[in-house]
Parts: structure tokens; sequence; C-alpha cells
């Protein structure tokens, strides 16, 4: 996509344009880098004031010079902040329709690694640890350091296949391949990317539960 290419630091989106639309080339803007998003239509058919929220912007055809000033200048002081950025897209994200029928059920959650923040979705995602004052956000093959604490995550994880199975940890049902007594007290979950987590027979028994185990 030539938005990883050229990195600007805000992107002008039409709903509708020939190839795809704004709302599918949002759902392909995953991570790396990540722009200020503006939506332009000419239908007064979606939640504006959603998008309305902080620098991420909606535009209504015609636009006069004014209100585009406006918007290039709201944008661009959340480009200036990568964090913000990435979460004004991810709820931009959760926002967007996947038909003419209603909105999308995206809840993608930022993590970050090195410089450069991911947008995740909840499906990819095994598990979320914390260690100390970090919190990571552990995928098959890489871990990124979440934008939330564990209790803020489990909060907008909330009626999902996750579990907290310990203290510092949430898991995704989803991903355990195994789950092996260690004693009458504690278990051992193995995840498909390989990761082991303890846990006690009691917090055992609900993800049991959960997978009619």
């Amino acid at each position: 996509m030539k938005i990883s290419t050229f990195k600007p630091d805000v992107v002008f989106l039409d709903i509708q344009m020939p190839v795809k639309g704004g709302f599918e080339v949002l759902n392909h803007l995953n991570g790396g880098y990540l722009p200020a998003i503006v939506i332009v239509t000419a239908y007064n058919q979606h939640a504006m004031r959603a998008f309305e929220a902080g620098a991420v912007d909606y535009l209504m055809k015609p636009i006069s010079p004014e209100r585009l000033i406006q918007a290039v200048e709201r944008a661009g002081r959340i480009a200036r902040n990568p964090l913000q950025a990435a979460e004004k897209l991810a709820e931009l994200q959760k926002m967007a329709p996947t038909n003419d029928r209603g909105a999308g059920k995206v809840r993608k959650l930022v993590g970050r690694l090195g410089e450069d923040f991911f947008l995740l979705s909840p499906e990819e995602i095994v598990a979320f640890q914390a260690e100390g004052d970090t919190t990571w956000i552990i995928t098959a093959n890489q871990r990124l350091r979440a934008t939330q604490n564990l209790k803020s995550l489990e909060d907008r994880v909330a009626g999902s296949s996750f579990r907290r199975i310990h203290l510092n940890a949430l898991v995704n049902v989803d991903q355990i391949r195994k789950m092996s007594m260690l004693t009458s007290q504690r278990w051992l979950v193995t995840l498909n990317n390989g990761q082991e987590f303890i846990v006690s027979k009691r917090q055992a028994r609900n993800v049991r539960d959960v997978l009619h185990w």
C-alpha cells in the first residue's frame, strides 16, 4: 500500500472510491506507519460525531476552504503523536461499517514494537501478560508493548474468548493447545505459539468450562 511507502502525515479517504472504499483501506492499515485519517463523503448516513472525536475528522462535500484548513490542522496535531494516531485509527476501524446494514465489529488493540505502532485484531492475539509496569501483547511470533494496562485490556476484550488465568495474564482460549495437570492444585496451559502458563485449579476449571473439556 502506498501509504506505507510514502508515509504521509495525513490521509484523506473518500468513503466511495473506484477500487477500494475508504473503510476498506482503513481496515488494511494494521501497523508500522499509521497516519491521521480524515474521512470525506457526500453522504450524511454514518455516525459523524464519532469521527469528530479527537483529531480524526469527517468532511462533508462540498468542502469549504476554511473547513479543509481546520481538518488539516486538527489531523496534523494528531499526526505528530504516533500513539494517539494509532489509538484514533483503532477507534475509526471499530466504527467502520463492514456492510451496508450496520457498523463493523472490529475492535483493534494497539501494540508498540520499537518506534512503530500496530493495530491488532483480538483473534491474532494469544495472550496479554503483565511484567511489572509493562504489559505485553503476545501474538504467534511477536511480543508488543501494550499501550494500556492489563485491567484496561481485560475490559476492552470483555465478552470475547479471553480469560484471566493468572493475576498477570489473560489468554485467548481459542489459542490453547493443551492443558496438563501438574498437581491437584495447579495446571499447565500451553498455547499454540508454545508459550506456557501455570494456572490454579479454580482458574483452570473456568477455562475448561469455556472449552467444554
